[in-house]
């Protein structure tokens, strides 16, 4: 007959083993590559368990923070309740969307809702464009697993409630076309996995948060259509990873942050219809990536670059009418051979304007409203190097000092042509037939 006897650690009670056990449970869990845990017992052993040095947690994956959600961040019952409190601000659902939230159905089968497979828990919210009427209710923060909140084109009203910043894997926060008021919550810096940060078409005032500068992961920022006030703040050059900045339609004024140069990742940048005034930091005309750049409708003054047609290959969309703008369109723009639309009126622009030969899609260039042109007898030369293009919609070139006669190449322009605008100029002689 054979005897074996086993020590283990010395425990001083029952809580004291019970943190033990938990502890080894994970641990034998990490290590068997189980993929489902189940602990049951007090919740401030469980987070005693957990606890473990900072070198064995990073072995634990992803467990250890599913377990700490779960205990801290409630479970799958807590989900359900903050569903039905998110129902229960909706005062207007004309498409029924909601019907099926009710106990008939377990919630990750409720429209608009999508559950994880391992936890059952709430990771998406889509309800875009559904017609509902009402406010966010302040519960939505109870959904710790949501990665995804899609509100878009619907009647949501009230403040964005403080509550979604505790959402710490939220990726994407889709607000846009509502009637939400009050501030830009802060805290929504405290997203840190947040990369889709949409609020425009609303009624939002205030300032823009200089803690939204800290979302290192944030790739897409758009608050256009508000009635913001306030700088655009410096440290939104720390936003390494942004594509799209647009903030247009707002009553922002100061001067464009040098930092915005810092983005290289850059894609769009709209700063059109507010209240900036001086001048386009040179290192944003670097930024290569750039395809559309707006800055139309403010009070930006100085010269375009020399060589803006080089150190903007991409851009497509180029929107910098109505402002102060002085010099001459350089000659280097027929360089940006992917250039769609080119507006620079409503500026001091003045002297000749350069062959545009190379912009084959080019579809709208409008210079109405500058000093182009000097009553000259070739000031329209131009506009023979715009038979290149076949995509020509709109022309406008009213308002200047162009003189002589129309060329004969302004018949071979484009058939997609719509819009040719030419009075208030120095131009003389017959139409060519």
């Amino acid at each position: 007959m054979a005897g074996m006897s086993v020590k283990g650690p010395y425990v001083n009670d029952s809580e004291e083993a019970e943190v033990l056990a938990c502890r080894k449970a994970i641990e034998f869990t990490v290590e068997a590559s189980f993929s489902e845990l189940v602990i049951e017992g007090d919740s401030a052993n469980v987070m005693r368990a957990i606890s473990i040095p900072l070198a064995n947690k990073s072995l634990l994956g992803h467990i250890y923070e599913d377990i700490f959600t779960s205990v801290a961040g409630g479970n799958n019952e807590t989900d359900r309740l903050a569903l039905l409190e998110f129902k229960a601000k909706i005062i207007n659902d004309p498409f029924r969307v909601m019907s099926s939230w009710n106990d008939s159905f377990h919630f990750c089968r409720w429209r608009g809702v999508t559950c994880g497979r391992r936890h059952q828990r709430v990771t998406m919210l889509d309800l875009q464009s559904s017609k509902l009427v009402g406010s966010i209710s302040p519960h939505v923060g109870n959904l710790s697993f949501l990665r995804i909140l899609t509100l878009q084109n619907n009647s949501f009203h009230d403040e964005i409630p403080l509550e979604i910043g505790r959402l710490r894997r939220l990726q994407f926060l889709l607000l846009s076309n509502n009637t939400f008021s009050g501030k830009i919550p802060s805290n929504i810096s405290n997203c840190p996995s947040l990369e889709y940060l949409r609020v425009g078409g609303n009624l939002l005032t205030g300032e823009i948060p200089v803690m939204l500068g800290t979302m290192s992961k944030l790739r897409v920022f758009s608050l256009s259509t508000n009635n913001l006030i306030g700088r655009i703040p410096p440290s939104f050059g720390n936003l390494s990873f942004l594509e799209l900045f647009v903030s247009t339609y707002n009553n922002l004024h100061g001067v464009i942050p040098d930092s915005l140069g810092q983005l290289t990742k850059l894609e769009l940048l709209g700063l059109g219809a507010n209240k900036l005034f001086g001048k386009i930091p040179h290192s944003i005309f670097n930024i290569s990536s750039i395809n559309m750049f707006d800055i139309a409708d403010n009070q930006i003054q100085g010269h375009l670059p020399s060589d803006i047609g080089l150190t903007l290959p991409n851009i497509k969309l180029l929107y910098i009418g109505n402002n102060r703008f002085t010099g001459s369109i350089p000659v280097s723009i027929s360089n940006a051979s992917n250039l769609d639309t080119l507006t620079l009126n409503d500026n001091k622009l003045r002297g000749k304007v350069p062959s545009l030969e190379k912009l084959n899609r080019f579809s709208r260039f409008t210079i109405t409203g500058n000093n182009l042109g000097n009553g000259g007898a070739n000031d329209l030369n131009f506009i023979c190097s715009l038979t290149n293009t076949t995509y020509l919609t709109v022309l406008s070139l009213n308002i200047n000092k162009f003189g002589g006669e129309l060329p004969k190449c302004i018949g071979n322009l484009s058939t997609s042509l719509a819009w040719l605008l030419l009075d208030a100029n120095k131009i003389y002689g017959k139409i060519p037939t």
